[in-house]
């Protein structure tokens, strides 16, 4: 009998494979190619200049409380690919394709997934009536990096988790000023 640890990494191989396999659709691909790219950062920098722009000083409160979110995420998932050096899927199997060119070398976290959790918190908490567009948008953004062979489904967990602890944390600790109760 084989020990859990390996009989939970040949199950996550399997679930990636399974992902990456519908990458074979090109609507499917392209639509996860298009939030993959929007999900570099492209999308989230439109939204807080736009907040920032129509919603005045709440907005430039909102965005700079975005942005603080933001900085810390890249500090945590950077000190963590360096750290984890986790090879990527399709790096680490074969039969897994990469649809996309990655942005850097190692897996662990996915850094596109801990970014879309943390501004989409942020912003939810200024702005709930959001929730109706960054909730699909973050979901899609976690999906992407599986189905295109970016990352392992574990990568995305541990990314959801440290994105939400990293909002939770400024939500704690960074005061939001111009909220109305």
């Amino acid at each position: 009998m084989k020990p859990l640890a390996h009989r939970l990494l040949e199950s996550e191989q399997d679930w990636c494979l399974a992902a990456n396999r519908w990458g074979t659709r090109q609507l499917v691909r392209g639509y996860f190619r298009m939030v993959g790219r929007l999900g570099d950062g492209a999308f989230w920098y439109a939204l807080i200049a736009l907040i920032a722009w129509f919603d005045r000083a709440r907005g430039l409160d909102a965005a700079a409380h975005m942005a603080i979110a933001g900085g810390i995420a890249t500090l945590v998932y950077r000190r963590l690919k360096r750290w984890t050096r986790r090879p990527r899927p399709f790096v680490a199997d074969g039969r897994i394709r990469a649809w996309v060119a990655p942005l850097d070398e190692f897996s662990f976290p996915s850094g596109h997934t801990l970014h879309a959790v943390s501004f989409a918190l942020v912003a939810v908490a200024y702005y709930p009536w959001l929730s109706w567009l960054l909730l699909p948008f973050t979901l899609s953004v976690a999906l992407s990096r599986v189905v295109l062979g970016m990352h392992y489904p574990s990568d995305v967990i541990a990314a959801t988790a440290i994105g939400g602890s990293i909002a939770s944390a400024t939500l704690l600790f960074v005061p939001m000023t111009g909220v109305a109760a």
